[in-house]
């Protein structure tokens, strides 16, 4: 083996993201008793963050006490032991010096624009015996000057082990090799360096192997890995293929059969619970070098094809990429959808179709269905105009279809497409047409309640739409208001929200607020129940 290569495994902090650290604490003891077993290197015990209490099942801890009372009587073998702290998060008073710890070292992981802080921190971590890691988090968001700037802290500090941290998974190999070679050509050779990869765009082990093909000549370097690849978001690479590589092709000795034990006692049952690797939604965020969060917040709002969110992704700037800001995708979303368009004579022709005409709308609610009945009596008293919103309801004949909903657009084109010598398609501004031009296309941004909860609530939209037509009323059907997730709903299951009771309940009472501030003029009425009426 060359003895600068070290394999370092974190799967007891990094994996806790996905169970909040809850291993239990039989997980705990036969995952660390493995991997000392299978002569890992260094083994990383969890988080040490003093905002959370002891508990013997997790691995985060207040202090290195409470480390101890975990790992304290078990052998180390030839393991170095190592804990992490997320800058900011645990008082250097709450680590004991290293001779009265279980733990050899501490890793400290913090953000570019805390580096000074956070080095200033791992001197003092230094200070109490500790070999320390010096972790920069999203190594991707350097650039060259701000490296040099940070590796010259680092040679200050003159640590154990400086490590880059591809926290979203961005680094293909052309710049993993330019971070790396930067550091290497200006770190100290005292400095060990690190590599600490996510699986986002599958290159995680494919990266560690470029590393360890070529390792530094004359520094020590340790590549991470968790078992199963378990971790944050697409997870990590998996140590069970770096000790296969090392065994390989550097004849080392590490025992992966102890490995694959701690993988089929404990993780396969975690894997069953908890989701991580590659998936869809990471690759995004990837793709456009930004955090999953963002992401995240576009898809569970439900009404954006991927196009869509694509577009709104690239529209992210500098240092706001890789720092999530709520409000900040929140505003780009309706700027996304208030896209202008000159509606006039899309409007006055709709407007012209539409005035003095006795109006039932149909939305997606279980209702429409269940209590068809009513539905059908309604119907049956006077000629109406039916609109449906976003779907199109079987064994209904429909006038009229209202899309708001970019997404629902997407899955319901060639629906649309056999309906379109039946139905009128009216759609906002924020849809893309697959070929050719919608019957009606009006402009998205003069529909919006702009101080409601859910500012584009379709069917606000659509009533306000016909308020300014001066139709002569409205019926409203298979609108049976919002509830949490675990309730279905909807006609469609594809059609559910993600929404707790709370919210659900929150977005019930805002809709009834801009049903009364929209005051109106003509007769309306739920002709299928609804929350609404109760409100």
């Amino acid at each position: 083996m060359d003895s600068k290569i070290r394999l370092l495994d974190c799967t007891l902090r990094d994996g806790g993201y996905l169970n909040d650290w809850e291993f239990g604490n039989s997980n705990i003891v036969n995952i660390f008793e493995r991997l000392v077993s299978a002569g890992i290197d260094i083994i990383e015990t969890g988080f040490l963050d003093d905002r959370r209490q002891f508990d013997e099942n997790r691995t985060i801890f207040p202090d290195t006490g409470c480390a101890d009372r975990i790992y304290g009587k078990l052998d180390k073998g030839n393991s170095l032991i190592v804990g992490m702290i997320d800058y900011g998060t645990c008082s250097i008073d709450n680590l004991a010096d290293a001779g009265d710890c279980y733990l050899d070292g501490i890793r400290v992981i913090f953000k570019k624009h805390k580096m000074h802080e956070a080095i200033d921190f791992c001197k003092q971590v230094k200070a109490k015996g500790y070999k320390v890691f010096a972790q920069a988090v999203s190594i991707t968001s350097y650039n060259d000057d701000e490296l040099s700037e940070l590796i010259g802290l680092v040679n200050d500090l003159e640590p154990y082990a400086f490590s880059l941290v591809d926290t979203y998974g961005l680094l293909h190999k052309g710049t993993l090799r330019h971070y790396f070679d930067h550091a290497c050509a200006h770190l100290k050779p005292s400095i060990g360096i690190g590599y600490h990869a996510h699986n986002n765009f599958q290159l995680a082990y494919a990266n560690c192997i470029e590393l360890l093909e070529n390792p530094p000549a004359d520094r020590m370097l340790i590549v991470d890995g968790t078992l199963y690849g378990m971790g944050k978001s697409a997870g990590n690479t998996p140590i069970e293929l770096l000790v296969m590589y090392m065994n390989s092709v550097y004849n080392t000795s590490y025992h992966n059969s102890q490995i694959l034990e701690a993988i089929e006692v404990t993780i396969l049952e975690m894997r069953s619970k908890y989701v991580w690797g590659y998936s869809f939604k990471f690759f995004l965020a990837a793709s456009h070098d930004c955090h999953p969060n963002y992401v995240n917040y576009l898809m569970d709002i439900g009404k954006l094809s991927v196009k869509s969110i694509n577009e709104i992704l690239a529209s992210l700037e500098g240092e706001k990429k890789l720092l999530f800001d709520r409000e900040y995708i929140k505003d780009l979303y309706f700027e996304y959808q208030k896209q202008h368009c000159a509606d006039s004579d899309s409007v006055t022709s709709l407007f012209a179709d539409l005035k003095g005409k006795d109006v039932l709308i149909m939305g997606p609610g279980k209702h429409i269905y269940s209590q068809r009945d009513r539905v059908e009596k309604y119907l049956a008293v006077a000629k109406r105009i039916t609109i449906s919103i976003n779907f199109i309801p079987e064994d209904y004949d429909i006038d009229y279809v209202f899309m708001s909903n970019a997404k629902r657009y997407v899955q319901l084109c060639s629906a649309l497409n056999e309906q379109k010598e039946k139905s009128k398609l009216i759609a906002t501004s924020n849809i893309t047409r697959t070929l050719g031009e919608f019957d009606y296309t009006l402009n998205y941004s003069a529909l919006l309640d702009e101080d409601a909860l859910m500012p584009d609530n379709p069917m606000i939209m659509l009533l306000g739409l016909l308020k300014k037509a001066e139709v002569s009323s409205v019926g409203l059907a298979g609108f049976d208001g919002y509830r949490e997730t675990s309730v279905s709903n909807y006609v469609n299951p594809n059609m559910e929200y993600s929404y707790s009771s709370k919210e659900s309940d929150n977005i019930n009472r805002d809709t009834v607020s801009s049903l009364r501030k929209l005051d109106l003029p003509f007769e309306t009425v739920f002709v299928t129940e609804s929350i609404y009426e109760k409100l």
